[in-house]
């Protein structure tokens, strides 16, 4: 008896046995650390799998959908992906969306090509099917206005958007807020970045307009939620930080205290974490020449060398993340080709 070819059954419409379903809950029993990342247990496993065999058979063709409308079209690793991470996460946001009564925020981390947006659409979509309203806001569209940003790179070196410094934090804290504090009959305005306008270094576009209540929010970047460290270890960095750029290294982690009252808000935080932080530059290049080759424009390999050391330069993963996932909510490791690695409780690990 093998999961993926129980998986497969579900998604076309079979039912299990009594003997699969307790096969299925012994599995995951079987990987400690995620039946404790969420909270599946001897005594409560059984009940808990028939819950995700039911909500896996529901949910299947829309998430199946939706991946396929994202480019992903690889329905073993949609399976997997979504009966070991997607259901047992949206089913624990919602849990926990319960006990706390008020809007739940979650914070979603991951560096490039980790699938951070495909998670936050996915689990919109489950979160939907479970009755709870949720939305997405990503760190992206918090930017500080094109003109504005166009300064900093003359004065502060900003050369391209994204690291700590390149966002309107109390435009993020004011969303938030409106999101905690539920202002009845009351539109909350989300802010929206469209990265296309000014030649690719984008600009602010319309607010979407959003009607609460809303349950539960999500809200992901390539650093939500990474805290400052002590600069001491700049005196001895690490590559790609060359000396010439220290005094950049520097000046991201004194940024990254404005970010503080920002994440304070946070109620749960996720890091999708690939085994090895160099894979991002792998992941960029695939998806630059995927969109070259359907005739978009993308940058070429040297470009993308530049750019994805530009941010491990601001914000060194080993400096940054790596110590993070030891005080997080959730960590899930990813695999060279994309599938999960160990799911686990950063603070159970600390």
């Amino acid at each position: 008896m093998e999961v993926f070819h129980l998986l497969k059954g579900l998604s076309q419409g079979k039912l299990l046995t009594s003997e699969e379903l307790h096969f299925l809950t012994s599995t995951e029993l079987a990987h400690s650390q995620r039946a404790k990342a969420f909270h599946l247990t001897p005594e409560n496993g059984l009940d808990k799998i028939k819950q995700r065999v039911q909500l896996f058979q529901e949910i299947y063709q829309p998430v199946s959908q939706l991946c396929h409308q994202l480019g992903i079209k690889n329905d073993p690793l949609i399976l997997s992906t979504l009966w070991e991470l997607w259901l047992p996460l949206g089913i624990e946001l919602g849990d926990a969306k319960q006990k706390k009564g008020s809007p739940y925020i979650v914070g979603i981390l991951g560096g490039q090509g980790t699938g951070k947006t495909t998670l936050t659409k996915v689990i919109q979509l489950i979160l939907h099917h479970l009755n709870y309203n949720s939305f997405g806001l990503s760190i992206d569209d918090i930017y500080k206005p094109y003109q504005e940003r166009k300064f900093l790179k003359e004065t502060e070196g900003l050369i391209w958007r994204g690291p700590p410094g390149t966002h309107d934090i109390e435009s993020g804290i004011q969303v938030l807020d409106q999101v905690l504090q539920q202002p009845e009959s009351e539109t909350i305005l989300i802010p929206r970045f469209d990265k296309s306008l000014w030649n690719g270094e984008g600009d602010r576009i319309e607010p979407e307009p959003i009607t609460p209540p809303i349950d539960i929010m999500l809200f992901e970047g390539w650093f939500v939620g990474v805290r400052p460290i002590d600069d001491e270890v700049f005196q001895s960095p690490l590559s790609p930080i060359a000396v010439k750029n220290r005094e950049f290294a520097r000046k991201s982690n004194q940024r990254l205290k404005e970010y503080l009252p920002l994440w304070e808000r946070l109620n749960y935080l996720m890091i999708l974490y690939p085994v090895n932080y160099r894979l991002s530059k792998q992941w960029r290049k695939e998806a630059e020449h995927k969109m070259i080759a359907q005739g978009k424009m993308g940058m070429n390999d040297q470009e993308i060398e530049r750019f994805v050391e530009y941010f491990w330069t601001a914000l060194h993963p080993e400096l940054f993340i790596t110590p993070l996932t030891q005080k997080s909510d959730l960590v899930v490791e990813i695999n060279s080709d994309r599938t999960l690695g160990k799911i686990y409780c950063g603070r159970d690990k600390s």
